[in-house]
């Protein structure tokens, strides 16, 4: 116990700085995944096909791989056409993989509100757009607070796997100081409690604007 105390210590700063990384990376990626999901939720809800059916494709094909396949892909695919560092094609994977799942959360809790709320704003005058913008949006997102938090802990979690791309984030560094030291497991704690504070603090994030947002009440 005193020698894992130790190696908590004196490794602090170095984990503190992955732990930032994570963060940053996370963060990026969960933002682009949020803007990406939007758009491919709506060309899911499109009334043309070609764009429900591109939607569909992507979203099968990001949730029928594996994600350390998609990072490995991904990375060597973009960096070999444009010049990324490891952390922006990383982010940019993450965001993919992410956003086919964001996409039907938003997907979801669009189609959870009543379509008599369309008829009523095209019957004040609205366009369809004015009417998703002003009505169907703000409550189709609070109803999708919940699983968005759910996801952008997954999101969080699923960080680790960069670490096979060269970013030196938690997971990374603990691997680093599991070989050179050849205590695996004391370091692989070392890691897992890093990122349960992490998710800790993501939970206690999204439960306060839950309740901020009263998501029960749409």
């Amino acid at each position: 116990m005193g020698q894992f105390m130790d190696s908590l210590i004196s490794t602090f700063s170095g984990f503190m700085q992955a732990a930032l990384v994570t963060l940053q990376i996370t963060i990026v990626s969960l933002i682009l995944a949020s803007i990406i999901g939007l758009f491919v939720a709506l060309m899911k809800l499109s009334n043309k096909k070609i764009l429900s059916w591109i939607a569909n494709l992507y979203i099968g094909v990001i949730r029928g791989t594996p994600l350390i396949v998609q990072i490995m892909w991904l990375y060597f695919g973009i960096t070999q056409v444009v010049v990324l560092s490891a952390f922006w094609a990383g982010a940019i994977a993450l965001a993919i993989h992410s956003g086919a799942y964001i996409a039907e959360i938003f997907r979801g809790a669009i189609q959870s509100i009543d379509k008599g709320q369309m008829e009523a704003a095209e019957s004040l005058g609205m366009t369809r757009k004015q009417a998703m913008r002003r009505i169907i949006f703000p409550q189709a997102f609070k109803r999708s607070i919940p699983s968005l938090g759910n996801q952008f802990i997954i999101g969080l979690k699923d960080s680790s796997l960069v670490a096979f791309i060269g970013i030196t984030e938690i997971f990374n560094l603990s691997m680093s100081q599991a070989a050179a030291t050849f205590r695996q497991l004391e370091f692989y704690t070392i890691a897992g409690i890093y990122y349960l504070v992490l998710i800790v603090i993501f939970t206690l994030i999204t439960n306060k604007i839950e309740k901020r947002l009263d998501t029960g009440r749409v």
